[in-house]
């Protein structure tokens, strides 16, 4: 019996090999991070389809990361129905009072999960200003200056 392998423009690849090519969880917490920072300041800067935006993209991040990485899928499925699903019915309801909570749960939540995980020294700190690469804010009030 012949090895399943895949072509891509540089040769072929064995389906072990694509697998051994996937991303680990430190690769994929650090963009959930980074969207779960920007789906804050989007929030708070009144910018409600953006902060829907990010929290979905998390979201991604954690159904890819049930596939590559199964033993994390039961906790990753708990701390979004636990945590990210009433983040995201605060977004929708754009209610920051409500948003702002529930954020914080999802902070304490995610130190919950590593501190089960072993890993107890990895600690997600909201930093203290907003990512400087996006417009915040909501779009109608986006102008772009010249030159930039």
């Amino acid at each position: 019996m012949s090895e399943v392998k895949a072509k891509t423009p540089h040769g072929e690849m064995t389906i072990d090999q694509l697998a051994e090519i996937q991303p680990g969880m430190a690769a994929t917490m650090k963009v959930v991070g980074e969207r779960f920072t920007q789906t804050y300041y989007a929030a708070k800067g009144g910018n409600w389809k953006l902060a829907a935006y990010q929290l979905n993209q998390l979201r991604a991040a954690f159904r890819t990361a049930k596939v590559t990485r199964p033993k994390f899928a039961e906790d990753l499925e708990a701390f979004d129905k636990e945590y990210l699903a009433p983040i995201f019915k605060a977004i929708h309801d754009k209610e920051w009072g409500q948003f702002e909570a529930s954020f914080r749960r999802g902070e304490a939540g995610s130190d919950m999960y590593h501190d089960k995980r072993g890993v107890s020294y990895i600690r997600y700190r909201l930093p203290d200003g907003a990512p400087s690469n996006l417009h915040l804010g909501p779009p109608e009030t986006f102008r772009r200056e010249a030159g930039t």
